[in-house]
């Protein structure tokens, strides 16, 4: 009898075992079709050849970020000679860019796949003619009107963004703060930074300051250590945060000199923001694990884009991905109605069904926080799958990732 329930508790522990190996065989299907930039290596040093060519550049050029950032494609006649373009679409982008500001720097134009037009990458890149849609706001999430100091974006009680800069390696299609692009490059004024720096010298429950911009790296090593030190100085500010983009769009702006400057500052976390896994990169990697050397904890948020990442498997392959280069992902951002963006926008139905995809089919390091932004400056709002059935004074009942139902006490 003791073997007979013996039998039948291994043969048991075997079917869920087995369930367990072919619960993933779907994604295991799918994903080396969804190459990273590392896997696409060989079509991207192609483009980058290309590109190199037609700039008269050397490789030591190319690693230079400020030959990259005084190189960015801004014309249409540019980017067609790197890019197969229709004459609709050499239409379309002139159209779009005599509203809206475009700029690509040589390296993210690299990652383009020339003969898809619904290339992530490009997508992220080049305008659209769906830009003029006159739907949404320029500024949806009311930041000008949680603006207690110029500069300053504050809508917690102990933490404010502080925005430095208008300038990235790379003009986003989607980006939340298009308004504030213009037609050229402003980095803020000293004199702004100082009062924007008082103002978190004076309110002593600020913890917390958030680097932003545009993007915080685009300002030179000695203004960052500039801005470092005087926030370190002040004694309640407990930790600083930059957002952005660079290891992404511009890898080759991390540097060992930036590295060396923030690593003096700590703790200092960086979050940067790799949408497809296209952006994952051999030099995107390195510029990664040169921050994470330096014992900078990085945070990914992602924003849910139609078309670039509204797909359960891209996500999953995203976020295992971003965990093999020490970045863990931190938020999926639900897009913002930001006019000019609505090509992006998705169903929140959409966001819920990846995060449900993720939980129990893979590592919880690689499982964000899907947030929706209040609209008008009501802040972030996580929002998960319902996971708590049912909750009473002895006990409550819960669903697993599985969707198994189960029942625990509830006392206290």
């Amino acid at each position: 009898m003791l073997n007979n329930n013996l039998c039948k508790e291994l043969n048991t522990n075997q079917e869920r075992f087995l369930r367990l190996k072919h619960s993933i065989d779907d994604y295991e299907a799918v994903k080396h079709k969804i190459k990273t930039g590392i896997e696409d290596d060989e079509r991207i040093k192609y483009q980058k050849r290309k590109i190199l060519e037609k700039l008269n550049a050397t490789e030591e050029q190319w690693s230079d970020y400020k030959w990259q950032l005084q190189n960015r494609f801004s014309s249409v006649e540019d980017i067609s000679d790197i890019i197969n373009l229709s004459a609709e679409d050499k239409e379309s982008i002139a159209k779009v860019g005599e509203l809206y500001r475009y700029a690509v720097s040589p390296y993210y134009l690299s990652l383009v796949d020339p003969d898809n037009p619904s290339c992530p990458i490009r997508r992220q890149a080049i305008p659209s003619i769906s830009e003029l849609d006159p739907r949404g706001e320029l500024d949806p999430m009311d930041e000008s009107g949680s603006t207690p100091e110029e500069l300053i974006t504050r809508r917690y009680p102990d933490r404010l963004i502080i925005k430095v800069t208008n300038m990235c390696g790379m003009y986003c299609r989607f980006c939340q703060r298009r308004r504030l692009i213009g037609e050229c490059d402003t980095h803020s004024s000293k004199d702004k930074l100082v009062k924007a720096i008082n103002y978190v010298r004076e309110n002593k429950e600020i913890r917390d300051v958030l680097v932003t911009g545009g993007d915080a790296f685009m300002l030179s090593d000695l203004t960052i250590e500039w801005i470092l030190s005087e926030l370190r100085s002040i004694k309640h500010v407990e930790i600083i945060r930059f957002g952005t983009r660079a290891p992404v769009t511009l890898p080759q702006r991390i540097t060992p000199e930036l590295v060396s400057i923030l690593k003096k500052y700590h703790p200092v976390y960086v979050n940067v923001h790799f949408n497809s896994p296209m952006e994952i990169t051999e030099e995107s990697k390195r510029a990664c694990e040169m921050l994470a050397d330096a014992g900078i904890p990085l945070g990914n948020q992602m924003v849910l884009l139609n078309g670039v990442n509204n797909n359960k498997y891209v996500v999953r392959k995203l976020n295992q991905s971003l965990l093999k280069i020490r970045v863990k992902p931190y938020y999926i951002f639900h897009p913002k109605t930001v006019k000019g963006t609505s090509h992006f926008w998705v169903k929140l139905e959409e966001g819920l069904e990846i995060m449900e995809s993720l939980r129990g089919h893979t590592s919880g390091l690689a499982i964000p926080t899907y947030i929706v932004n209040g609209p008008g400056g009501l802040g972030k709002t996580p929002i998960l799958p319902n996971y708590l059935m049912w909750i009473g004074k002895e006990k409550a009942v819960l669903r697993n990732w599985e969707g198994k139902r189960f029942e625990i006490e509830n006392k206290g």
